[in-house]
């Protein structure tokens, strides 16, 4: 296409929309059918600011195609201070079409690959092998952010005839592992490999997972299934392996954890479009569920902008713990009162590595559930119900609990179904934080706090009843790393999913 025609498009489009280029022919190969030899076409053209979101270049693949292979590139101008630059994404579709949710996905790298290949015997990964059949395929460009020059790119698309072998057929992970009977659980369901933005192998993030002391993982790429089936040989009576996707839209990333292995959850849509609740339908119908990840994130389209009604959990600590973690559990904190005198459902607080490559702790932090077993369908049981708490490594233990006189005890994620003026004993035990302090945090905020003894190793109890604190849940916090003088907390070392106290 004329560069012209590619500007007229985008300004008819919209910044939300999506943008189809001219189509990219080759040779009708039907005397190669069978036969060897490549042919390339290389398609050119500029995207000016406000450029749809999704670019699709066509591709009409003829019969006798083995292999398909894309590259692409663009031009990174210099921009001014705070201005973003150019980024690009790619992915493709095949013959089965674009349809939102449809079946024509074939794979996504994102920014992370410049080139890929994919046949019916194999793919790099980000991209799910399967076989190359004829008619009009799309590479699709994903232009993240575009400088005030606009973006130049150049895709170059090579198609190898020949014949095509066998599919394999993916080996997807177990549902269940030994486990303990009923226990706690821990796990880490935000972690990403070699097959989407991560530089760690599977075989590497299982080692890490189990270095780490985890007794599962969830598989989370970015905008692809690629990974599900890359386990195989990985799991183990010691560790359940969970297939998910985060779906990496422009409004916010959100986690579908442990969905049915295969089930691709489609990403190409913003809040404005309306669109999310069809797909948290999809996430829960394959048996997952729906966790907005990181919701105050500072990367470009990482702020989470559909709200929280669709979702199972929401992930409150990414990684390291920073200042937008603490964001997101004042607000998490500010939706536990409406539950608190049975009001609607409360929200379950989870934590996840996010962690991608060295120096990315896996298991930094984690959630620990109680489920019954070691199964997707207990793990899951656990986190929706709230029955977790989350530490920065395996090395933190945890007991957090409410009792009010004899047989009347409710654990993290419960009700204690106790009269207004009841007294009330919380109590805390915790070992594995040299150095921390405890606070008791409720629907009024913060009201105790108590230094843990330098070994790490404390039990904290506060007396309260229903009519004073409608909740209770715990903070274990490292010192701030100012002294103090800033007024604001440490980092957090371990916290809890609450407790209510009274009765509906």
């Amino acid at each position: 296409m004329e560069r012209r025609d590619v500007l007229r498009l985008s300004a008819v489009a919209g910044a939300a929309g999506a943008l189809t280029l001219g189509t990219v022919t080759f040779a009708r190969a039907d005397a190669r059918d069978g036969g060897g030899g490549e042919e390339t076409r290389t398609a050119t053209g500029h995207l000016p600011p406000g450029s749809p979101d999704f670019v699709y270049l066509p591709v009409e693949v003829p019969r006798g195609v083995r292999e398909i292979t894309v590259s692409y590139t663009y031009d990174k101008p210099t921009v001014p201070p705070g201005t973003p630059g150019n980024a690009c994404d790619i992915g493709i579709f095949d013959e089965r079409g674009t349809e939102l949710g449809g079946r024509g996905f074939r794979g996504w790298s994102g920014g992370a690959r410049s080139e890929f290949t994919l046949g019916a015997e194999q793919a790099t990964p980000a991209y799910v092998a399967g076989p190359i059949r004829p008619g009009t395929w799309h590479v699709v460009l994903g232009p993240y952010t575009v400088a005030p020059q606009g973006m130049d790119y150049e895709v170059t698309i090579t198609l190898r005839y020949g014949e095509q072998g066998p599919t394999p057929r993916p080996v997807y992970p177990p549902q269940r592992a030994k486990g303990r009977g009923r226990a706690w659980y821990r796990g880490d369901c935000h972690l990403h490999s070699v097959h989407s933005d991560g530089r760690r192998t599977p075989a590497e993030v299982a080692a890490a997972a189990r270095a780490a002391g985890l007794d599962f993982i969830t598989t989370t790429e970015h905008n692809t299934t690629s990974g599900h089936g890359a386990w195989q040989g990985l799991w183990g009576d010691d560790l359940l392996i969970l297939t998910g996707e985060e779906v990496t839209t422009r409004n916010g990333h959100v986690v579908a954890l442990g969905v049915d292995g295969g089930t691709f959850i489609d990403w190409r849509y913003r809040a404005r479009d309306n669109a999310f609740g069809r797909f948290s339908r999809k996430i829960r119908e394959a048996g997952g569920l729906v966790v907005p990840a990181h919701p105050h994130a500072t990367c470009v389209g990482c702020n989470w902008k559909f709200g929280l009604n669709e979702a199972d959990a929401v992930e409150v600590w990414n990684g390291p713990f920073t200042p937008d973690d603490e964001v997101t559990i004042a607000e998490w904190d500010n939706t536990l009162v409406a539950a608190a005198r049975g009001r609607g459902r409360w929200l379950p607080a989870m934590g996840n590595s996010d962690a991608h490559r060295e120096p990315d702790v896996v298991g930094h932090p984690q959630t620990v559930v109680l489920a019954d077993d070691l199964s997707r369908q207990a793990v899951q049981g656990g986190i929706r119900a709230g029955r977790s708490w989350i530490a920065e490594s395996s090395k933190v233990e945890l007991s957090f609990r409410a009792t009010a006189g004899p047989g009347k005890h409710a654990g993290i994620g419960e009700r204690l179904p106790v009269g207004p003026e009841t007294e009330v004993t919380v109590r805390l035990e915790v070992s594995g934080v040299p150095g921390c302090s405890a606070r008791f945090v409720t629907d009024q905020g913060q009201l105790h706090a108590t230094q843990l003894p330098a070994s790490g190793t404390g039990t904290v109890e506060w007396r309260t009843t229903p009519a004073y604190a409608a909740y209770v849940r715990a903070e274990v916090r490292h010192p701030p790393a100012d002294g103090g003088a800033s007024g604001l907390p440490g980092a957090m070392a371990a916290m809890t999913n609450p407790v209510f106290l009274g009765r509906d």
